[in-house]
């Protein structure tokens, strides 16, 4: 997993709430397990005009022009931001790897579903959690200057405004150290490798017969 410590970047703004996880990612994208290759599809029924598969060459395909992902000025943000409730709906994993192929590190919004803020931390993607007055200053300093350089700062848990000022964010010590150490839960049981062998050829002499092939 790809560790987080500083990012800075532009923000693409998606203004509205309660966005699931089938618009994060649709349903037919969930044939594919690989966990890469998801981001051309990310937002793929407000992204694109027509409908898709992963047979389907997105390129091929014709895009909404008025969806933010779509919009020049928002091309290589980093950071999404977003109201409330964000990934709600089912708890597939899929959202997440798709906005992470597609190039977003974080996610900025006042509210998240369990699952999808979880699974956030998983895979990579710091989901932060601000005051919703704090998201919309943000929202306005975006549509003042699209090109405006935006800071999420992890180890510092702070989110730097171009102007200078910076809102401050809350997470799980244990997530933070986390990401920004880029463990996941595989990670973090291969830090144990050498005890986990160890314990094993011990059991192989206390109990053999376990180990019989």
């Amino acid at each position: 997993m790809r560790a987080f410590t500083v990012v800075s970047s532009k923000i693409a703004p998606l203004d509205r709430p309660n966005v699931d996880t089938d618009a994060i990612i649709p349903k037919q994208y969930l044939k594919s397990i690989r966990r890469t290759g998801f981001g051309p599809f990310l937002f793929d029924d407000w992204r694109y005009l027509d409908a898709g598969d992963l047979e389907i060459d997105p390129a091929t395909r014709r895009v909404n022009p008025d969806f933010v992902l779509n919009k020049a000025e928002h091309q290589g943000a980093q950071i999404l931001i977003a109201r409330d409730n964000f990934g709600c709906g089912s708890s597939r994993e899929h959202a997440v790897w798709a906005l992470d192929d597609y190039g977003f590190r974080a996610v900025i919004a006042p509210s998240y579903a369990d699952i999808f803020f979880s699974n956030c931390f998983k895979n990579g993607v710091l989901p932060v959690v601000l005051k919703p007055e704090e998201v919309q200053a943000i929202f306005d300093g975006v549509a003042r200057n699209p090109d405006a350089q935006f800071t999420i700062d992890l180890p510092a848990q702070q989110v730097k405004l171009p102007c200078g000022n910076a809102f401050s964010f809350e997470i799980d010590a244990g997530r933070k150290h986390n990401l920004v150490e880029g463990l996941d839960e595989i990670g973090l049981t291969l830090k144990n490798a050498d005890a986990i062998r160890a314990y094993e050829a011990r059991r192989a002499q206390q109990a053999p017969w376990l180990f019989a092939s």
